[in-house]
């Protein structure tokens, strides 16, 4: 019944679906620009390993120093390359892009790429932060654009010496990490696997299959009963199904599927959108992000299994619960959530 009303408002206009559009994207685009270059408050996340390592956010990465963490500043950035390419007129007076020649240099790339080669730091950002640096690398890849093209270059080496690690350490993973946080296997291997197909580095895509496969191949009937968490910004059963939606081929994966998730073919199945009470909590807040993600899954999903259209409007419901609610009040959500949002409306 829940399910047919809201089929029914959006028919009448109660519930829009949202549309990545110029409007929007001056939205989105507004809040990683913001604080790219922020530098506090500043969350490291390092390992001291001497006084050495005592220097600001900025001395130690020149390029993704802002945005609270680095991982939001590497989408955040991933956020302005993407919408600059569909939305030149977003940057019309030059002064992103002046942003952007100033920090995407080689020199200030060989500091970042020196971080994650301290013994003490060999694992920072594993593999989340490595997987949204893949999404970057890959936008810059694929833009025929003379700035761009020298961006990509000197951040390449950043980008290869993550493949390198994460190719070492997939065969070490011998059980997944099913958290709905930054270190959920799944979301990780699932950008990861479209920047090996963009690069067309076949032996790290075909890593990735394997070991997705190893790692979820026999997994039976997901709960999404007990999800979310409190501060769960990833669902972990929706982020297993969006990555082996990459993986298998069409009827394997629908075979998989009715054993992984069974009550996602019931016509009738509904999920509600988490409920965020506060926005100026950096936890709580991170349920804004799962309606984005969740969104995100769904849509990818019912495009790999057509018969499953009717998750769309499921998704549809999460974009529009949060969407509304990311603005600059509030650092906690504005200086990543962009990006989540940003990463639902291109996968309608």
């Amino acid at each position: 019944m829940k399910k047919i009303l809201i089929i029914f408002l959006l028919f009448c206009g109660y519930i829009n679906a949202q549309t990545l559009d110029l409007p929007q994207a001056e939205k989105i685009f507004s809040l990683p620009v913001h604080c790219i270059e922020v530098e506090y408050p500043n969350k490291l996340g390092q390992v001291l390993g001497s006084t050495d390592d005592l220097k600001s956010p900025k001395e130690l990465r020149p390029v993704f120093y802002g945005c609270f963490d680095w991982h939001s500043s590497v989408h955040g950035y991933w956020s302005i390359i993407k919408l600059l390419k569909e939305y030149p007129q977003l940057d019309s007076s030059g002064e992103v892009r002046a942003i952007l020649n100033r920090n995407i240099t080689s020199e200030n790339v060989s500091v970042e790429s020196a971080f994650f080669k301290d013994y003490n730091n060999r694992n920072f950002e594993c593999t989340y932060g490595w997987a949204w640096l893949f999404q970057l690398q890959s936008e810059l890849d694929s833009w025929d654009d003379p700035d761009a093209e020298q961006w990509s270059l000197a951040l390449k080496p950043l980008a290869d010496t993550l493949v390198k690690k994460y190719k070492e350490y997939l065969p070490k993973l011998y059980y997944p990490i099913r958290t709905g946080q930054h270190d959920n296997t799944a979301f990780g291997l699932s950008l990861s696997i479209d920047y090996a197909r963009s690069i067309n580095d076949k032996e790290f895509q075909q890593l990735i299959m394997e070991h997705a496969i190893r790692l979820y191949g026999k997994d039976m009937d997901c709960n999404l009963s007990y999800e979310p968490s409190g501060s769960d910004f990833l669902s972990p059963c929706l982020e297993e199904a969006l990555l082996m939606s990459k993986v298998l081929d069409t009827q394997e994966y629908r075979v998989w599927l009715k054993n992984f998730l069974p009550e996602i073919f019931n016509p009738d199945f509904a999920l509600e959108p988490g409920e965020v009470s506060d926005r100026t909590d950096g936890h709580l807040v991170h349920l804004d992000g799962l309606n984005f993600s969740r969104a995100t899954c769904l849509y990818i999903i019912a495009k790999k299994l057509p018969e499953l259209g009717y998750l769309k409007t499921i998704a549809d419901n999460h974009l529009n619960y949060s969407l509304g609610n990311i603005t600059n009040d509030d650092y906690m959500g504005s200086h990543w959530l962009g990006s989540f949002a940003l990463y639902a409306l291109m996968s309608k």
